[in-house]
């Protein structure tokens, strides 16, 4: 199956980019596609959501899928 993963902010700098498209194996999750992109472990914090809703790691993946990996946000 085929996804769309996005990057934004200090993670994406820290990636060296935005987006890629990744080609995984069926019953794949949201752990699976960070780990064929990266050869890192997902940062603690990092917030992740599959079609724009937020979601844990061990989120199944469906063909077509969007996946978007967001930094901590703080504010004050």
């Amino acid at each position: 199956m085929n996804i769309k993963v996005k990057y934004f902010a200090s993670l994406a700098q820290q990636l060296g980019r935005r987006e890629q498209l990744l080609e995984l194996d069926p019953g794949a999750t949201v752990l699976d596609a960070w780990r064929r992109a990266n050869d890192s472990a997902i940062p603690e914090n990092v917030l992740q959501a599959v079609n724009y809703e937020y979601v844990d790691s061990a989120q199944l993946l469906e063909d077509g899928d969007e996946v978007a990996f967001f930094p901590p946000v703080t504010g004050g």
